[in-house]
């Protein structure tokens, strides 16, 4: 009997020790949510639906994108990213921010992603920040030039913006006016929140105080969510007597604010109009709303390749993408440039997702985001993104852009709107 128990206690005692021994081989570390050895999956929300519909095509942009990333071999010979299936989730917010909280918490909650991207609109970025950041889900890449997103790190470290900010974008503005219309009568037409009061910001901020006051003959806030158009507000800023327009609101405003004009008959002697609504789709719109007359000569900032502009048809890249959009989305307008924007979105994440290791993780995501030197294809020659931990803004190079009979022509130079210390 004492013989059996001896055999059965070193049976136990073996078993005791092999246990973990057995773990120390296996990481018991759990992997983040949404991230298996076959798939990730993120998401995001935008207004498919509602006032600014029009951004629309961003994630079905992104979409195509993704499914040529997973169909394609990578660096590594694997489909996907390092052989993780991409499964991108999208919902309509329809641009109100109490609609994407809800919708932030189903995709992490229910649908449990890996990180959210793109997400587009300052107000709802603003407003889904607290949540994410709490639950230290990286809330990336968003769809929104808001300095706030690349300035407020230590508040929000899993936030992180990506397109070039409306304040550097405006300061060029600003520049361009001091330098080359000293005697300017400027009105200025912006959206009642963080986006358009950046614009607004960085404009006056590059004229000067002293300028500032004396060239800026009016300024109206326009308030986007209010269903109401800037009609008011530009008869008042026509009556002010202004030469030189200022249009800092999102792309539909931007189209009414051009029919609107010709309707009061005012032809300011220039007119600057901010990148967000400066897509050929959206000055398209602008020219049907009003005239040609009206819309040309209009002048903005680009960093992005045109998609639907001949200089560009024989580049490798746009002869790529509009390969990949035939495929994925056969009936979009390729054309469109917020297509290619979230092409370029799109890059970027699959980029930094490499650069994070054969076994991502949301930390992971995160530093490879906070140390890019690169370029991305789908930007202006010359542009680079790069950061670093205390740097977050990716892209921050812009060129000025004359609209003309349909087109956009690059002019002037590249320029960074952050330069580097």
């Amino acid at each position: 009997m004492r013989r059996v128990s001896l055999a059965g206690a070193a049976i136990i005692g073996a078993l005791l020790l092999a246990i973990p021994a057995a773990f120390a081989k296996t990481d018991l570390k759990a992997a983040d949510p949404g991230i298996t050895a076959t798939s990730v999956t993120i998401g995001g929300t935008f207004p498919l639906t509602g006032p600014v519909s029009s951004y629309a095509p961003i994630p079905a942009g992104m979409k195509a994108y993704f499914a040529y990333i997973n169909a394609r071999r990578g660096p590594d010979k694997k489909r996907g990213i390092g052989g993780r299936q991409v499964i991108w989730k999208y919902y309509d917010d329809g641009y109100n921010p109490v609609n994407s909280v809800q919708l932030q918490r189903r995709l992490v909650e229910q649908d449990k992603v890996f990180a959210v991207v793109g997400t587009l609109g300052t107000e709802v970025n603003e407003a889904v920040r607290p949540y994410l950041n709490a639950q230290k889900v990286p809330h990336v890449l968003v769809s929104t030039g808001a300095s706030e997103f690349g300035k407020l790190d230590k508040d929000y470290p899993w936030t992180m913006g990506w397109q070039p900010d409306y304040i550097a974008e405006a300061r060029l503005y600003g520049l361009d006016i001091k330098k080359n219309h000293p005697n300017a009568k400027i009105a200025v037409l912006y959206q009642n929140d963080s986006y358009g009061k950046d614009y607004l910001y960085g404009f006056k901020s590059a004229l000067g105080k002293a300028t500032a006051d004396k060239l800026i003959v009016g300024e109206q806030a326009f308030d986007v969510l209010g269903g109401a158009t800037p009609a008011s507000q530009l008869a008042r800023l026509k009556a002010s007597g202004a030469d030189t327009l200022m249009i800092f609101v999102t792309p539909g405003p931007t189209i009414q604010t051009y029919g609107i004009i010709r309707a009061l008959n005012w032809q300011p002697g220039q007119i600057y109009v901010n990148s967000v609504s400066a897509t050929d789709t959206f000055m398209g719109a602008a020219v049907r709303s009003s005239s040609a007359a009206t819309v040309n000569g209009s002048i903005s900032t680009a960093y992005l390749k045109d998609p639907a502009s001949p200089v560009w048809a024989n580049d490798a890249t746009m002869k790529q993408y509009k390969s990949i959009m035939a495929k994925y989305a056969p009936s979009a307008n390729a054309n469109n440039g917020l297509y290619y924007y979230g092409f370029a979105k799109g890059q970027t994440f699959v980029s930094a997702m490499y650069k994070a290791g054969k076994n991502p993780t949301r930390q992971g995501l995160m530093n490879a985001l906070q140390s890019l030197n690169e370029v991305n294809p789908y930007t202006l020659p010359g542009v680079r993104l790069k950061t670093s931990k205390t740097d977050h803004f990716i892209i921050s190079h812009v060129q000025p852009m004359r609209y003309n009979n349909g087109l956009w022509t690059l002019f002037g130079q590249l320029v960074d709107g952050r330069p580097r210390g």
